[in-house]
């Protein structure tokens, strides 16, 4: 059993930086606590950091060379302080090249700290974090398939799947209200399989940024407290477009806005995944399906929606197999026809469709907690 370790904590609250959320100290940050490591989380005001990312962007490429040399001072001011105090054993970030100084990591380790880095959109964003990743002492890799990837750059990855905290994503007792639902952003190839299920009758409702007509969209999210002139001002014309969200009616990206929800506090989704009886998820990653080789990835929700006690049907690919067994916890389609036949088959048929979705909780919740993936990973780093 790994001792108590004591934890210098930093990340952004959610992936998100455009809606009112905290999944990731949700997930992270408590389980960490739950695990009763002492967790010292990094006290700063990210402002614009997190909306500023792509060095490649004129605009978001000049806030960062000003930004970055200011974090990893305020950083390393912090960290060295409370060290003096009580010496770290663990550096955990989720960190892209735009947040801090490969210098600064390397000061750190230079302290006897080991250094590790999460990261889960190497998928197809690898570049975000190509400079960094070779001055931790691990970084912490969801997608098997950027494992090689990983140490062409020189770093050092250890594969480390997503997950879910069972205090936060837990069954409640409601009434199955929906037949079929989506949660999430409206963005990639979702939109058309959304329109396939309506235009065979299929009773489907969806929540998230970018399916509301872009005038509520602005309207929902302004709501949310975010702040669109300031997103503006900060990263010019260009990042302004991408605001998700904010050109959802696009052809191939609209839907009838009757079937379609705002965003959803982190409650209203866990809460969501119980009145649903199918809850559908997708795999593809950003606009690869316009392309002969789409990239698929493993995603939060796949261990979100089965630990909340929903039903859970999803896009297939091998990697899934590692953690659940397809047809048995959870539910896997190929194609958007055979996505429809599943659908239909599972409305029809609820007594299999429990089977499954008892099955899929107890699986998510014996094996796919953060809980877990932490105490793993710390018996590999930190042998006896």
């Amino acid at each position: 059993m790994v001792k108590q370790l004591r934890v210098f904590y930093v990340s952004q609250r959610s992936p998100n930086e455009y809606i009112d959320s905290s999944l990731w100290r949700s997930n992270l940050l408590l389980a960490l606590r739950d695990l009763e490591h002492d967790v010292y989380e990094f006290d700063y005001d990210w402002g614009n950091t997190f909306k500023n990312l792509d060095k490649t962007d004129p605009m978001q490429a000049a806030f960062i060379q000003k930004n970055r040399p200011q974090i990893t001072r305020a950083l390393l001011k912090q960290l060295r302080e409370e060290n003096g105090k009580k010496k770290f054993d663990l550096f955990f970030s989720y960190f892209y090249d735009a947040c801090i100084l490969p210098e600064g990591i390397d000061e750190i380790r230079s302290l006897g700290i080991k250094t590790v880095n999460w990261y889960c959109n190497g998928s197809y964003q690898l570049n975000l974090v190509e400079e960094i990743s070779p001055h931790y002492d691990h970084c912490l890799v969801p997608e098997e398939f950027r494992l090689e990837d990983y140490r062409k750059l020189g770093a050092k990855p250890i594969y480390f799947q997503e997950a879910a905290n069972p205090n936060i994503y837990k069954p409640y007792p409601l009434e199955l209200e929906y037949e079929v639902t989506f949660t999430g952003q409206n963005y990639g190839n979702r939109a058309g399989y959304i329109r396939f299920l309506l235009e065979n009758r299929v009773d489907i409702k969806v929540w998230g940024q970018g399916w509301l007509p872009k005038i509520k969209e602005k309207k929902s999210l302004l709501e949310s407290g975010k702040n669109f002139l300031n997103r503006f001002s900060s990263g010019g014309l260009s990042t302004f477009k991408k605001i998700p969200g904010l050109f959802s009616m696009i052809p191939e990206r609209s839907v009838p806005p009757e079937i379609c929800g705002g965003v959803l506090s982190d409650e209203d989704m866990v809460k969501m995944f119980s009145r649903s009886k199918i809850n559908l998820g997708f795999s593809v990653v950003g606009e690869t399906y316009k392309t002969n080789r789409p990239i698929r990835q493993i995603r939060l929700r796949d261990f979100e929606i089965p630990m909340s006690g929903g039903f859970y049907m999803v896009e297939f690919m091998p990697e899934l197999e590692k953690f659940y067994e397809i047809g048995k916890e959870i539910v896997c389609y190929q194609s958007k026809a055979d996505l429809l036949e599943k659908v239909r088959y599972y409305l029809a048929h609820p007594a299999e469709r429990e089977e499954i979705r008892l099955a899929g909780y107890q699986r998510a919740r014996r094996d796919h907690t953060w809980q877990k993936r932490f105490g793993d990973l710390f018996a590999q780093i930190f042998p006896d």
